[in-house]
């Protein structure tokens, strides 16, 4: 459990510093480009490459492959002890689906642009978003490999390397930012990504290394074993492995979620679409609104869901789903005890950070109204992205998975819907909107499919935590706005701070006097045993 709680502590400051950074990265590069139409163009380029990676070696072949090598080095097989040669198989198969999706990409970039992507833009800048996603493709390339790599390491149980990778990443982003632009412009911005794509690998290698010496080490067992016919492990060989029953296991895991984040990034690609139909800017707007939701959701949302995620995946083992639920349920409270003031937080203080942090050069005021104007609803869909890391948990630690590709695709098809009404009169404040209420209803869906499993389900103590959180956060979000309305006299910093500081004693205040018990309870939840 020590382990483990160092394990999820390291991973929740990796993440903190790695949203710093990115936000820190859109601070340098607001001035030079804004959100006119060469950042629009940088923003879209990213979107296919994105999915790809995402689909080839992110998040699919991660959940699909760690539990098969660790069933593999479990059962030591004598051809494969250390399950390199497993390794190599997937390496290569995956490079060779890598490389040729990304020819075909690159041959087709073009259309993909003009038909999928922005049909919105201009000529040329369509030209542009297609050259540069030609060069992000090179990155994607070794993030397959990378990925693949951090998926080793964590199999073995060492997460700080592929926990530093993704701020190494954002590290070649901003030397591309500070040194490249100048000479190269927006393309300075695609060259730092290769050059972080390049150093989010290379940093991980050193683990890959000391772990194959680990287990190709010359020892005098090791003389005893060869006498008897065993074989140093081999820590690459150029294999396809198409006949490792283990290879076609990952590929079969790899399905079901493969579709699954096709659905999801299926969304953003339909709202960067439409966003490219609006005034220039709104591709850019949609995104600085996006990066800044992400800041509290990563830190609230997806670090609390995968320090709990395995007490959840034990409890599910041992058939404890009154247990598992009952894990559930309080992390959601939590969940929304901390995401509603941040919400609120956003609504409040959005306009006067946004300027802090980017109104500079190219990012006019006109900028930071239009990138508020999407934060704005970007915030009301905070607290859905934030439950949907603990509720969409409760059926993976159930080894379903099933029921939450169904409830993406109902999902798509609403955010779909939605977008196509809500993107004319609301703009990009409207497609922000239609993603919070598609991400919404999706987790009505979930919990009515898990009250159906567990007829023991009580949605009461969630309704009141609720209607208890929106409460002193309301009052939170008048004291706040009120306090900078007076403090506006100060640096912007100052004013911001001491808004934001009242605002979280307040809500404190409030919650404790109201009997809001989660605010006490976050401590106990993280170190919770199983």
């Amino acid at each position: 459990m020590t382990h483990l709680i160092r394990s999820t502590s390291i991973l929740m400051v990796a993440f903190f510093i790695n949203k710093l950074l990115a936000v820190g990265r859109q601070i340098i590069i607001a001035p030079a480009f804004g959100t006119g139409g060469e950042f629009d163009a940088y923003v879209a380029a990213f979107r296919l490459p994105d999915i790809l990676y995402m689909m080839i070696s992110g998040g699919a072949l991660a959940t699909a492959f760690i539990p098969v090598l660790s069933e593999r080095l479990t059962m030591s097989p004598d051809d494969d002890p250390h399950g390199w040669r497993l390794v190599s198989a997937v390496v290569n198969n995956m490079l060779l689906v890598a490389l040729t999706v990304s020819l075909l990409v690159m041959l087709f970039a073009d259309s993909i642009v003009i038909y999928i992507v922005a049909p919105g833009f201009d000529p040329a800048t369509q030209q542009l978003t297609a050259s540069m996603m030609r060069l992000v493709l090179i990155s994607t390339t070794i993030f397959s490999v990378s990925g693949l790599v951090g998926a080793v390491l964590n199999t073995r149980q060492h997460f700080v390397l592929p926990a530093l990778a993704p701020i190494i990443y954002n590290l070649g982003i901003i030397g591309g930012a500070l040194f490249l632009v100048e000479p190269f412009g927006v393309y300075g911005l695609i060259w730092g990504t290769i050059a972080g794509a390049l150093g989010h690998l290379l940093i991980q290698l050193p683990g890959l290394i000391y772990f194959v010496r680990r287990s190709t080490v010359h020892t005098r067992s090791a003389d005893i074993l060869s006498a008897a016919g065993w074989k140093p492990a081999r820590p690459y060989t150029f294999t396809l492995g198409w006949h490792d029953p283990n290879l076609f296991e990952v590929v079969r895991l790899m399905g079901p979620r493969i579709v699954t984040i096709f659905v999801i990034q299926l969304n953003f690609i339909i709202m960067f679409n439409l966003a490219s139909r609006l005034n220039e800017g709104s591709v850019s707007a949609l995104d600085y609104g996006w990066d800044l939701m992400q800041m509290p959701q990563t830190i609230i949302g997806t670090a609390i869901g995968i320090v709990l995620f395995p007490t959840m995946s034990t409890l599910a083992a041992r058939q404890d789903r009154i247990g598992l639920w009952q894990t559930t349920a309080q992390a959601m409270r939590v969940m929304l005890t901390l995401s509603i003031p941040a919400m609120v937080g956003l609504i409040a203080l959005g306009r006067p950070i946004i300027k802090l942090m980017f109104e500079r050069g190219e990012f006019t005021a006109d900028s930071t109204a239009l990138v508020y104007y999407a934060l704005q609803f970007w915030a009301i869909a905070l607290v859905a992205h934030c439950l949907m890391e603990v509720v969409n948990r409760f059926f993976y630690a159930q080894k379903d998975t099933t029921t939450p590709l169904i409830s993406s695709v109902l999902s798509m098809l609403l955010n779909l819907t939605l977008a196509y009404l809500l993107y004319v009169p609301l703009g990009v404040g409207g497609l922000a909107l239609s993603n919070g209420l598609a991400v919404s209803l999706e987790i009505l869906f979930l919990l009515y499919i898990a009250r159906r499993q567990l007829d023991s389900i009580n949605l009461t103590p969630l309704i009141k935590v609720l209607g208890q959180t929106l409460l002193a956060a309301s009052v939170m979000g008048m004291v706040v706005y009120g306090c900078f309305t007076q403090l506006n006299q100060l640096s912007p910093i100052w004013s911001i701070s001491l808004s934001g500081l009242l605002g979280v004693l307040v809500y404190g205040l409030i919650g404790l006097i109201i009997g809001i018990d989660e605010i006490r309870q976050l401590p106990r939840l993280l170190k919770r045993d199983a």
